[in-house]
């Protein structure tokens, strides 16, 4: 629906699409895809069984999940406790696949994390001040990461990487990669993955992230060392060939200070590599749905994050070319190269000294 569209039909739509995240947030949290996909079809009663609810619930939810086209069902006609509902194949991966390139499920966890502090917002909005993430709790840990998760286990080691000249053979001969603001750790586990060789680090501020993160390169028995340090302190840490800031740089109250510490971590000849929001080259009203998006998330997460601290830069989640070129600059960097790959939802930028 684009912004032709009259508002009070805009706003029923989206209130609708709301309602429907937090039925696929449900579905998530309690199982219920999971024992769709691994189970085939399943009436209300055998659901809730399987799962362990109740039934009435699970009719309701079946129901809900078939009336908004998420769910097949076999006999619409059939008594209440006796319907089939399925998941179709070619919803699985959005929905219970974390590694398919369209699982989306994780957009509802977001959501629904950000609706529960929405008072604190009201508050930041009214003071100045801002919401720490860890207000947010697991549900926007937790969601951000598995949003995130098959783009940075995937496309990044395949494709992103190795548009950069020469980064990958480095990488292959055991280079040093800093993946800094790692979150829960899913891309320098993915180029500790593909490139055995290399010494891999992830530092992220926020220690439940950290512990996910270390939890999950144990369970695949993956050498990578995550810390929970401040981002400015890495030179310490140094000389890397590659500093990693996969959907980062936006989020930080201080990118020039963050830059700055990154170039001083970096080898003679090393690339800080910014993956970031493909937004538009400049501020345009009406916008794209990826630019409602972005400044979706912006309003509601992104930048009251960001205003927890003090003289914030406070860019929002709408990074553009130009901001990322100008703190680049500022930050000593005498290159910035857009890379001609397709991210996704990402621009990617190739920064050196």
């Amino acid at each position: 629906m684009d912004t032709t569209t009259p508002l009070d039909q805009r706003m029923l739509a989206s209130a609708t699409g709301t309602l429907e995240l937090f039925g696929v947030y449900l579905g998530d949290r309690l199982g219920l895809y999971r024992a769709l996909h691994d189970g085939g079809p399943h009436t209300p009663p055998t659901l809730a069984a399987a799962c362990g609810i109740h039934p009435r619930y699970a009719r309701e939810w079946l129901e809900q999940q078939a009336v908004a086209g998420f769910l097949a069902v076999e006999d619409p006609a059939a008594p209440a406790d006796e319907r089939r509902y399925a998941l179709p194949a070619a919803h699985a991966g959005v929905l219970v696949d974390p590694g398919d390139p369209a699982h989306l499920a994780p957009l509802a966890r977001m959501v629904v994390g950000i609706a529960g502090v929405l008072g604190e917002v009201v508050e930041a909005y009214r003071t100045g001040g801002g919401v720490p993430f860890t207000r947010y709790g697991p549900d926007v840990r937790d969601g951000q990461g598995a949003i995130n998760r098959p783009a940075f286990s995937t496309a990044l080691v395949h494709d992103w990487l190795p548009a950069v000249p020469g980064l990958v053979d480095r990488l292959r001969a055991g280079g040093r990669v800093l993946d800094l603001g790692c979150g829960q750790g899913f891309a320098a586990i993915a180029v500790a993955r593909a490139f055995p060789g290399a010494e891999v680090w992830g530092i992220d501020a926020d220690p439940p992230s950290i512990e996910d993160a270390r939890a999950t390169a144990k369970a695949e028995d993956l050498r990578v060392r995550f810390a929970c340090a401040d981002a400015t302190a890495v030179a310490e840490h140094g000389p890397f060939d590659l500093v990693l800031l996969v959907e980062v740089l936006h989020d930080l109250a201080h990118p020039v200070d963050v830059l700055r510490g990154a170039r001083r971590a970096l080898a003679a000849d090393g690339v800080v590599l910014v993956v970031d929001e493909l937004v538009a080259p400049a501020f345009t009203a009406p916008g794209t749905q990826l630019e409602r998006m972005m400044y979706g998330w912006s309003i509601s997460h992104c930048l009251p994050t960001q205003m927890t601290e003090p003289d914030s830069a406070a860019i929002g989640t709408v990074i553009r070319e130009s901001t990322v070129r100008r703190v680049a600059a500022d930050a000593g960097y005498s290159r910035v190269d857009v890379l001609d790959v397709d991210g996704g939802f990402f621009r990617l930028y190739a920064v050196r000294p």
